[in-house]
Formats: C-alpha cells, structure tokens, sequence
C-alpha cells in the first residue's frame, strides 16, 4: 500500500471535523489520519488516490496542503 504525507495547516479537532467529509469522499474513511501533535499537523494518507484529488479535497475544505517528500 502506498503512503503519502503532506503538511497542513489543519490545527484542532473543529479543523478535523470540517476536513472529515472531504476526505472521507475522496480516500475513504479510515484512510487517513492527522498527526495534531507534530507541529507540521502532517495528514497520513494510506489509500491509492492521486496526489492531486488529496490537495484538492483538503483545499476545499478551506485548508493548506503541501506534499511532504
């Protein structure tokens, strides 16, 4: 399975209820997870989805996204 990580900008648990339906939509409940205690608040993302379709979803959540290499 492949793994991807990106920073956010996603801070709290309002921010990761409102990213939630985004995300769920897009890689699947389960498939994700936000490490709140790092402070690059890095977004783990274990499903096969497009690099691209992540960003998007979380952009349109309102939120930043950067690709973490």
């Amino acid at each position: 399975m492949n793994t991807q990580k990106f920073k956010t900008n996603i801070k709290c648990m309002g921010c990761i209820s409102t990213v939630t339906p985004f995300l769920n939509k897009t890689v699947g409940e389960n498939n994700w997870q936000v490490d709140l205690q790092d402070p690059n608040r890095i977004l783990t993302v274990s499903e096969e989805e497009s690099t691209d379709e992540v960003e998007k979803a979380v952009k349109d959540a309102g939120f930043t996204i950067e690709k973490v290499s």
